[in-house]
Order: structure tokens, then C-alpha cells, then sequence
């Protein structure tokens, strides 16, 4: 039995560098290489694309990928695991073995499905699935004649049926980010199902490197500290038998390992960080410990698991109107005030009411709240924005839009694209099942004609395992600052941080720069203050949690992506610009505080 392994990721979404899958096999030794192509829109996508055309459902990308990469893949004897199946698949499992036998390679495809539940929703209704929203209350009724997709996440468990059966390369459905790196350490080092610290470390490890390059200096904050952004290294982890384990890259690439960028790909789209909840295990996020130990190597350990929860998530989408946007150049001087009459000519010329509306000042007051906007641009785009449900009401926004630009101010300009058109509205219905009417099913196929499927039906988690005492100090708590002579600074001073979305909630995820720092966070940025400083941005609650070990704050803002994912018309509905926004507010601190901090991104 290994004592050892190494997995590493070459992938964070659809549309990721597809040069990554070669660089990782060709830049140091792996055992395993994940890449996650999923988000939740993404399964709408694909179940559009199938409905055109019954082969096609999956990321045909990874297809490009193998074609490139196959014999490296085989030749170094690297296992591949990937949940770019999407919709469809065993059609990507037969597509990969068509590769294979063009290139005379023997290859062996394990295929995971099961997630795949639209043809069954009648009928777990009936046995008692209700499918509430599991964020709005909402009933499942009012959406059931427009759901386009619905996928349950599935965990580790069918991976590893794939793993033992000899599989090289192995694709699923909705397997979770963490489910598909999982997988090789129960595996290889023969961990239980109900060892529930092990498996946790191995949720955060698929934590961590789920994003692929966001834990290797990808949307760092203090991007200064990463010397060169070209040939990014892509996260590798290095798991112990322990459950312990290291995050590197391989060398010579570009990119940054330390403390800063793990800990930033950690409360990234984090919620309570006591109950981060996968279907293998619930980590708790509030017991992690790092440490640097030499260049781009930071150590993980201390992490502490309880029991897989009872129902598993799904993921739905559904048809939900439709909306339109179009955009006008707009330069100087009076820039502002220019937008402000264009606005206000656009929406009379339009005259239809729709049921939402927006616009966006891009360059100049579209992301960040308000308060932060106090200066006058050159140039502008000028974004308008509508959604409806209603089709005929879309005519007169696509027509009103390019006849401001000779009948307006001076300094317009046509941005290209013609008369803007209406696009569909998928929106996302997140729900929770009873995990014991789920069955995984893996298919295991290969060149020489085998073809075999067995079921892995979920049950309840198995009682017993590692239950480890959490002692309410975790870290060493610092003095309280004794300067009283006050300086004004930016938040970023003290702070670093990341956000991200989870539907309508965006979380922001704030990390002290020492733990003096810390303490003067958990005193003075309360929830009250955060939901002030997104004023006109964030609409519901702000709830805030605190990881000690980690000297971070966690917030989530409820109401304040527009919808979220295709539903919101926001220039950016992830919310992934607030986190940067947040660092720029202006807080009294001790002088003690304040060490010498790189002043990139200076505004007035």
C-alpha cells in the first residue's frame, strides 16, 4: 500500500487552458491528474446541446485533450479522473475509445452516471421528494414544466469502483470537485468510508485544487507577489496515508504556492466553514492549519471531518424568460453627465416595462458600490439591460438602442454586434434528496471489447469512525494592539481576500495579514458595517463567521447577484470583483498595526 500520492489538477472550469492536462504530465512525476469542467450552468448547456443531438452532452474538449495526450498518459502510467461526462457520459467514454483504437492504444474508460435524474423527478415526487428550493423556500410546482436539467452530486464511492476495476482514464456526470480527488486516496491507501478526518482532508485537498490555478496565484490579491502569470503551475497535491499533505506546483512554472494563495482558494464560495458539507464527509474548515515549509510547498493538516450528510444536492436549471443587453461607447469630457441623458432618451425611446431593468456605467460604477466611484472617466460603456417573460416586449429594446448614436450627445460610438438580441434565462433550483434512493451505476469499457456495469447504491453514512475533539482554541489568540494613535488606511493594508458566488449569495472571505490584525477584524468589521459598505449592491442579511485557525472572516451577502448565474443581468453576476471592492474601504486602525504594503491600484 502507497504511502504517497500525487494528484494534480489541470483544469478549474470549461474553458480552462487546455495546454494544462500536457503540462502537468510532462513537468514531474503524478499518479492522478483531475480536471473539473462543471458548473451548475454548465449541465443546462449541455442538456441543450444533447436535445440537438443525442451524442454530444459532454465537454468535447477533453477529447481534444486525450487526443494530444494519450500516450503520455499511458506511457507514464498517470490516471486521469474528470467529470467533463456532463449530461451524456458514456457518449464521452465511447468517444474516448474511438481515439485510442485510431492511435492503436489499448486503453480501459471508467464511466460514472447515475447523477442523471430528469426521467425519475415524477417519480420520487410521488414517493414523498419534494425538491423545495433549498435557498428561497420556493415550491417545486410552479418550476416543474421548465426544469431543463437535474443532476444529483454525486461522491467518491463510484470512482473508486472505477479505480479498482483497472481503469486509466475515468469520466462521470455530477461528481463534486472534491468527489473526483477523493477518490485515488481512499484507493490507494485503503481509507474507510466512516473515517471521517481522512475523508475530510481529502474534501479540503479537492478543495483546494478544484479551481485549478485560483491556488497557485490565479486572483491572488497581492498579485505582486507572483513573479511571472505565464505558464501558470497548476496545484499538485502531495496526500499522506495520514491524511495529512502538501500543496506544490510542479517547478519551473509560473504561478506562487504560499499561505496567501491557499488560504484565499479556501474561503473561496465558502459557507459556514464549521459544515462544509460534501457527499463523503462534512470538513470542518474551522480546524485547518497550514504552514510554509520551503518554497511554493505549504503543508495541510489538522483537519477534522464529520459524518456524510444524510440527503445529497441537486442541481436543477430551468427555462425562466428571457432577457436582452446592448452597450454604447461614451467618451468625455462629461462623461457622467453625458450617461445620465443617454439613459434617460434610451428607456423613453424604448417605452415598455419590463420586469427587471438595468444599467451600468462599465468603467466607472457597475461593480463596486457607490461609494468607491468618486471620480470621472474618459470613457465609458454605457450598458442597458432588461428581463421578461414576455417575447414581444424585446422588439423595441433591440431597435432603440443604435439610434441614440446620431440623435444624441457627441463621443458615441457603435460597439459592434448589430441590434442586440433576446437570450434564454436558465436559472438555477438547488434541492436536497434522500441519498438512499440514489444509485450510481459504473460502466467500464475498453478496446478490446468489454463492457461491464455495476450499481453503487448510496445508503445511509455508516456510523462510527474518527470523531476528533475540537477544542475551542485553535490558534494562538494576539494581544490586543496598545497604540492609541490612530491612522487611516485601506482595508487591503491589513487584509487580503477573495469572493465568490453561490446563486444569489456572494461570500467574501477576509484574511488577516497578522494575527494583531485578526483581532482587530473580529472587533470592528462586523456584519452591520459590511452590509453598509455594499450598500446599493446587497439587499438581504450579511452573516459572518470566523475561522480563527485560519485568522479569516467569512461573510455571505444574501441577495446581491442579481439572481445569480444567467438570471442576473449584473456585469458581474459570480461577484467576483466585491472581494476587491471591500478591501478598499477606509478603516481607523492602531499604527502598530500598519506594516509596509505594495501600493498597486492607488486611487483618489
Amino acid at each position: 500500500m502507497k504511502q504517497l500520492i500525487r494528484i494534480g489538477n489541470a483544469g478549474g472550469y470549461w474553458g480552462d487552458d487546455l495546454t494544462a492536462l500536457r503540462r502537468q504530465l510532462e513537468g514531474g512525476p503524478l499518479d492522478y491528474i483531475t480536471i473539473d469542467f462543471l458548473a451548475e450552468i454548465t449541465m443546462s448547456i449541455l442538456q441543450g446541446q444533447r436535445k440537438k443531438n443525442p451524442q454530444l452532452g459532454y465537454a468535447t474538449d477533453f477529447v481534444d485533450q486525450v487526443r494530444e495526450c494519450l500516450p503520455l498518459i499511458l506511457d507514464k502510467k498517470v490516471t486521469v479522473i474528470t467529470n467533463a461526462g456532463g449530461v451524456n457520459p458514456l457518449a464521452l467514454g465511447k468517444a474516448l475509445l474511438e481515439e485510442a483504437k485510431k492511435q492503436g492504444r489499448t486503453l480501459r474508460v471508467g464511466v460514472v452516471h447515475g447523477d442523471d435524474i430528469m426521467d425519475s423527478m415524477d417519480s420520487l415526487t410521488a414517493s414523498g421528494e419534494s425538491f423545495t428550493n433549498m435557498e428561497t423556500g420556493e415550491k417545486f410546482g410552479g418550476v416543474r414544466s421548465r426544469v431543463l436539467s437535474a443532476n444529483v452530486y454525486l461522491g467518491a464511492e463510484p470512482v473508486v469502483r472505477a479505480l479498482k476495476a483497472g481503469c486509466q482514464i475515468i469520466v462521470t456526470g455530477r461528481v463534486t470537485d472534491t468527489g473526483i480527488t477523493v477518490a485515488p486516496m481512499i484507493h490507494e491507501f485503503g481509507w474507510s468510508m466512516n473515517d471521517w478526518d481522512k475523508i475530510a482532508a481529502g474534501v479540503v485537498a479537492g478543495h483546494i485544487i478544484e479551481c485549478g490555478c485560483q491556488a497557485s496565484g490565479g486572483n491572488i490579491s497581492d498579485w505582486q507577489d507572483v513573479k511571472s502569470f505565464h505558464n501558470m503551475g497548476y496545484p499538485i497535491i502531495e496526500m499522506e496515508s495520514s491524511g495529512e499533505f502538501v500543496v506544490t506546483k510542479h517547478p519551473r512554472t509560473g504561478g506562487i504556492i504560499s499561505e496567501k494563495s491557499v488560504k484565499e482558494q479556501l474561503v473561496y464560495e465558502m459557507g459556514d466553514p464549521s459544515n462544509y458539507i460534501s457527499p463523503d464527509a462534512i470538513a470542518r474548515f474551522d480546524t485547518i492549519q497550514l504552514k510554509q515549509t520551503s518554497k511554493d510547498r505549504v503543508r495541510v493538516f489538522g483537519i477534522v471531518g464529520k459524518p456524510a450528510p444524510p440527503k445529497l444536492k441537486i442541481s436543477m436549471s430551468h427555462e425562466d424568460g428571457l432577457k436582452i443587453s446592448g452597450m454604447l461607447l461614451v467618451s468625455g469630457p462629461d462623461t457622467l453627465k453625458k450617461a445620465k441623458v443617454i439613459t434617460d432618451i434610451f428607456w423613453k425611446k424604448v417605452g415598455t416595462k419590463f420586469e427587471e431593468t438595468r444599467t451600468d456605467i462599465v468603467g466607472a460604477g457597475s461593480i463596486w458600490p457607490p461609494s468607491l466611484n468618486n471620480y470621472e472617466p474618459n470613457e465609458i460603456y454605457l450598458r442597458f439591460s432588461a428581463s421578461d417573460h414576455d417575447a414581444s416586449k424585446f422588439e423595441s429594446f433591440s431597435k432603440s438602442l443604435a439610434t441614440i448614436i446620431l440623435s444624441g450627445p457627441a463621443g458615441m460610438a457603435v460597439t459592434g454586434g448589430g441590434r442586440p438580441k433576446p437570450s434564454p434565462v436558465i436559472a438555477y433550483w438547488p434541492t436536497l434528496i434522500d441519498r438512499t434512493k440514489i444509485t450510481a451505476h459504473v460502466t467500464v469499457i475498453d478496446t478490446n471489447g468489454a463492457d461491464t456495469t455495476v450499481d453503487v447504491p448510496y445508503t445511509e453514512p455508516l456510523k462510527g469512525g474518527a470523531l476528533t475533539e475540537v477544542f475551542s482554541s485553535v490558534a494562538p489568540k494576539a494581544k490586543k494592539a496598545k497604540s492609541s494613535r490612530q491612522v487611516e488606511i485601506r482595508l487591503r493594508d491589513i487584509a487580503y481576500a477573495r469572493s465568490g458566488d453561490k446563486g444569489d449569495t456572494c461570500n467574501v472571505g477576509v484574511l488577516a495579514r497578522s494575527a494583531e490584525s485578526y483581532e482587530w477584524l473580529t472587533r470592528n468589521l462586523t456584519a452591520d458595517k459590511v452590509k453598509l459598505f455594499y450598500k446599493g449592491i446587497t439587499f438581504g442579511k450579511v452573516i459572518r463567521f470566523e475561522l480563527e485557525n485560519l485568522h479569516a472572516l467569512n461573510f455571505l451577502l444574501e441577495r446581491t447577484l442579481g439572481g445569480g448565474g444567467t438570471r442576473s443581468l449584473m456585469v458581474d453576476p459570480q461577484g467576483k470583483t466585491l472581494a476587491q471592492a471591500l478591501l478598499e474601504m477606509r478603516v481607523k486602525v492602531p499604527a502598530t498595526l500598519v506594516g509596509k504594503r505594495p501600493q498597486a491600484g492607488k486611487r483618489k
